[in-house]
């Protein structure tokens, strides 16, 4: 399972992951599967910061993966220089459970300034990257890409599923890269192979 890709078995948290997306639908997913991570940390208390230029992201669709839209602040900035910014002092906030970016051209040297804030605050980072044009070395802990897959029917009712991806890791430190399918079903991933 996608689990035992982590070191210890165990999702690293206090950690930046990212995620690297291209076209809507992938980055519709990635949303999706974000969500349910952080919806996972988050464990029905705890609060997420969420900072774009252009949020993609309908708050009350964010109880579909159990995370109820008042315990996510939202910042929405004009550049994606304000939103590395907004990001690592969000980093640095040991109130907060996970930060979501969205930013698509980040450099090492802000991806390092990440790393050292979330050493400090053990807080979780996630840093989505939709159309990355380049990917580079970076200091994050995890790379990803997240596909979608047609969702998993429910009692042959049309349009009604359990959200459902294609999971690639890509890199991880100390742990294992995999590729998985995975659904999100009553609150928690169920993978297959």
């Amino acid at each position: 399972s996608m689990q035992h890709a982590f070191p210890n078995a165990t999702f690293p948290i206090g950690a930046v992951h990212e995620f690297l997306s291209q076209g809507n639908e992938a980055g519709a997913a990635t949303l999706g599967f974000v969500s349910a991570l952080v919806s996972t940390l988050m464990e029905r208390s705890g609060v997420a910061l969420w900072i774009s230029t252009s949020r993609k992201v309908f708050p009350p669709a964010l109880r579909t993966f159990g995370i109820e839209p008042d315990k996510v602040i939202f910042l929405d900035l004009k550049k994606e220089r304000e939103v590395i910014w907004a990001m690592e002092e969000g980093l640095k906030c040991a109130a907060v459970t996970a930060v979501v970016g969205e930013v698509s051209e980040i450099d090492f040297t802000a991806s390092r300034r990440f790393q050292l804030a979330v050493e400090e605050s053990h807080v979780t980072g996630f840093v989505h990257r939709p159309n990355v044009k380049k990917i580079t070395t970076n200091a994050f802990v995890s790379r990803w890409r997240i596909e979608p897959l047609k969702s998993h029917v429910v009692h042959d009712l049309p349009g009604i599923g359990f959200p459902k991806w294609k999971v690639e890791l890509l890199k991880i430190r100390n742990g294992r890269p995999g590729q998985w399918n995975v659904i999100w079903e009553h609150g928690s991933f169920n993978c297959s192979r």
